[in-house]
């Protein structure tokens, strides 16, 4: 195999630091995890990621966001945001209201129907998840799930 085929984690040897073999390890996981529920979601909703992460933000919050505050809990910049808001009330899955105390922001919520259509695909994504993570026994997962809350906190408490 080439070693431009390779993952970051499949290039290094056993005499390569434990600590980053750890890290290149839960990158890969990661990226292969999201590879899978973006083909996923494409596939049969013909939603993107980005799309579905906005609607679950409003999801949790039936009240609306902020386009500022769904950039910030994102991690994306407001011109994202504002690019798929537009799609999704365009689809009247969304709706944009001026901000009651500051006409110079919008406030963002699902539609019923937004709600509904984000309902189908969030039971869906929990069974890929599900799905994906099969291989690993219950109590397996758990304890994965405590390290790396541990590690978490770990590298949150590291200055």
């Amino acid at each position: 195999m080439d070693a431009d085929t390779l993952d970051h984690e499949t290039r290094l040897g056993e005499g390569d630091h434990e600590a980053l073999r750890v890290w290149l390890r839960l990158l890969t996981c990661t990226n292969l995890i999201e590879a899978a529920i973006r083909a996923d979601l494409r596939s049969e909703f013909d939603v993107t990621l980005p799309r579905f992460d906005l609607m679950a933000q409003l999801y949790r919050h039936p009240e609306g966001l902020k386009m500022g505050e769904l950039s910030q809990r994102l991690m994306v910049t407001g011109g994202n945001v504002t690019g798929i808001a537009d799609q999704l009330e365009t689809e009247g899955l969304v709706t944009r209201e001026a901000h009651a105390l500051d006409r110079r922001s919008f406030v963002i919520s699902l539609t019923a129907a937004g709600r509904r259509a984000f309902a189908k695909m969030a039971a869906r994504h929990e069974e890929w998840v599900a799905g994906l993570l099969h291989g690993l026994a219950d109590t397996e997962r758990h304890d994965l799930f405590k390290l790396l809350g541990r590690l978490k906190s770990t590298i949150k408490a590291t200055p």
